[in-house]
């Protein structure tokens, strides 16, 4: 197993482990419109997109840039069905391909950072959902250093797309995991969907 497929494994990990731990779908997050089942589809839906671009088969079925916050099934059913389309579609991609199709800019990425690139998605998510219920974090430092350098490969064009804020400024005594958050426009010390 691929050193990426392990981190997209960790990624998915803590984006169940936020689910998990979620008692009020409706709370706020700090994805400032959106409330805790709105990431959730916001975050299946990249999963299922990333699968989509990899095999050729369907998309999410509402877009995951205008969630409607209301689930036919439970929060575990949609998050494990969208998990496991991401997976399998990985698992037949090649590490050391140089190219595959992707559904963020440029849309094409060799697989390394392709693969990082969906992990960095959920990864982010699963941190989203956990502070909307006041949950620790589930983004560990270990995951944070990986994605921290793909975050920096990706993560500039998408900002005009509006999918991710401005970069904070580091402060002194952030680790790891405050470093990607803040490169990603979000406040570590967001707690409850407020914002600093």
């Amino acid at each position: 197993m691929s050193r990426q497929i392990l981190i997209l494994e960790q990624a998915h990990d803590a984006l169940r482990t936020a689910v998990q731990g979620v008692t009020d779908w409706t709370a706020p997050t700090p994805c400032s419109d959106w409330n805790a089942t709105q990431v959730l589809q916001h975050a299946a839906g990249d999963q299922i997109a990333f699968a989509a671009f990899l095999t050729g088969g369907p998309g999410p079925s509402e877009n995951p840039f205008a969630p409607s916050g209301r689930l036919d099934t439970s929060p575990q059913s949609v998050l494990e069905q969208a998990l496991k389309l991401s997976a399998d579609a990985w698992a037949e991609i090649s590490p050391d391909a140089e190219e595959v199709p992707v559904p963020v800019p440029p849309n094409k990425m060799t697989a390394r950072l392709g693969v990082g690139a969906c992990a960095l998605d959920a990864a982010v998510h699963a941190w989203d959902i956990a502070m909307s219920s006041g949950a620790p974090s589930p983004l560990t430092g270990e995951l944070a250093r990986e994605l921290l350098p793909v975050a920096r490969q990706i993560v500039e064009p998408l900002r005009a797309y509006g999918a991710y804020a401005a970069a904070l400024p580091p402060r002194p005594g952030d680790d790891d995991v405050a470093a990607l958050l803040r490169y990603l426009g979000r406040h570590p010390e967001a707690k409850d969907g407020e914002h600093e």
